[in-house]
């Protein structure tokens, strides 16, 4: 008998992890199978006049890239203060099991949640018709702000609160006060996982499209004057190229965004190491 029970523990624990290699062989064939597709497509119509020329015969993405890096510093401006300070009071100023902490932490949650047309569409209904911003940038950043607000002050929370309960108590001995204790012994020790979580923001920043259609505009022609006029990003570009008759562009177009996207997430892996290793060394 227990033989038997110990070669069907055997069996099942040897169908669990063959199940779940083969789940993995197939999660990476996917993503391999999307960026091969995408980069035979594209690649070869990757040229100057796409990235940095004038929008004139032949489509550039000139004012995409230059769209792309105002949402991103518009977002980064609001979110990552407001994001950050949140966390920050919910770690250090609330009990972790009080009321306001679990209210805070179920509408982050909600939040996280919600569709990204839905932020669109609040978007257009709050900054391009009720405050008169009319399709800008600086709508849809806004918008974008609020859209990665909820994944910033997750992950910086659950930074903080790896830091060790003893660093604390440790400054708090030295007669350190609160806030000094904050600022010169926590966030430095949660920089890895702070940063880490910016820069994947970013990477949503740059990959989202549902959130600008309603509110940035898609001119896709003219470089952005200000922040208070319309433009474009990379993944608008995309749509807008593939939906006008400029299949190749719309690849290429897809292949800068994909090496974007991937460059974004090898520098978070790679900043995360690096701080990781410098507050293990300062410790």
């Amino acid at each position: 008998m227990l033989k038997d029970a110990h070669k069907r523990q055997i069996l099942k624990y040897a169908a669990l992890r063959f199940a779940s290699r083969a789940a993995l062989v197939a999660s990476l064939a996917a993503l391999g199978a999307v960026i091969v597709f995408i980069l035979l497509r594209g690649i070869g119509y990757v040229n100057m006049q796409l990235l940095f020329g004038d929008y004139g015969p032949e489509p550039s993405i000139r004012p995409a890239l230059f769209g792309t890096l105002y949402l991103i510093l518009i977002a980064l401006a609001i979110a990552a203060p407001v994001g950050v300070g949140s966390a920050v009071f919910l770690t250090e100023y609330t009990n972790t099991k009080s009321r306001l902490s679990r209210v805070v932490r179920v509408a982050a949650e909600t939040l996280a949640g919600i569709p990204s047309i839905v932020y669109g569409l609040f978007g257009y209904l709050v900054f391009v018709v009720a405050l008169g911003f009319k399709y800008s940038l600086i709508g849809g950043g806004i918008t974008l702000a609020i859209m990665i607000l909820p994944v910033i002050v997750r992950s910086t929370e659950e930074s903080l609160l790896a830091v060790p309960l003893a660093l604390r108590e440790g400054s708090f001995a030295l007669g350190s006060s609160k806030v000094r204790t904050i600022f010169a012994v926590v966030l430095p020790c949660a920089a890895g996982g702070i940063v880490t979580s910016l820069i994947l923001a970013v990477g949503r920043i740059v990959s989202e499209s549902a959130v600008l259609i309603l509110t940035v505009g898609m001119v896709v022609n003219k470089m952005p004057s200000s922040l208070a006029s319309p433009g474009t990003s990379l993944a608008l570009d995309v749509y807008y190229f593939s939906s006008h008759g400029y299949p190749r562009q719309a690849a290429a177009t897809g292949v800068v965004l994909l090496m974007l996207v991937i460059g974004i997430n090898i520098l978070a892996t790679a900043l995360g190491r690096l701080l990781g290793k410098g507050e293990l060394a300062n410790g």
